[in-house]
């Protein structure tokens, strides 16, 4: 797999409502874990839509990764200043990272028009990528449903891995196993 599409929980779907939440680190430990297995099989593209959450944590742990893998970052928003309502903090990190993606493009030119966008949003990336990753509870999908209904109906082989409340509880343990005091 060359491309993946990565997508997730808006941060309030999640109950994080502050960038220092200590559940951030554990969600991006997670995706950091999963991202190097598919770098070391050949992953070359994330492909991202860039939305609060889930979305520019992993914008931000592909930068990091680039520092020591060759490992490209594309940010396909559904429309221009999708940012535009958002908290001044989370403005600002999206800008950054959308300079700093290796692409960016908005897949519709002008605001936001109608629910529209986001559905072809979702078929685009499906049509674009290799497979996806997402963090998904599947009795509480959230916004997340919406691409996971899509991806389920691609017509490709089209591989969706997740990472479940039960994987973030292993990261949970795994992080305080690693922590010297902990075997104190």
């Amino acid at each position: 797999m060359k491309v993946l599409t990565v997508t997730g929980y808006k941060p309030r779907e999640i109950n994080i409502f502050k960038e220092n939440d200590p559940k951030i680190a554990i969600i991006k430990a997670s995706f950091e874990k999963r991202l190097v297995g598919f770098i070391e099989e050949g992953l070359e593209w994330v492909l991202l839509s860039g939305q609060m959450g889930v979305e520019l944590w992993v914008a931000e742990i592909v930068m990091d990764l680039k520092e020591q893998y060759d490992l490209q970052l594309a940010i396909i928003p559904p429309f221009e200043n999708q940012d535009e309502r958002w908290p001044e903090d989370l403005k600002f990190k999206y800008e950054e990272l959308t300079m700093v993606a290796d692409f960016y493009q908005p897949l519709y030119q002008g605001e936001y028009k109608g629910s529209y966008q986001f559905r072809a949003k979702n078929k685009w990336l499906v049509e674009k990528s290799d497979g996806c990753l997402l963090l998904l509870d599947e009795e509480y999908p959230g916004s997340t449903k919406f691409f996971y209904e899509e991806a389920k109906r691609a017509t490709k082989d089209y591989p969706i891995f997740l990472i479940t409340p039960s994987d973030l509880d292993d990261m949970v343990e795994e992080l305080r196993m690693a922590d010297p005091d902990y075997w104190n």
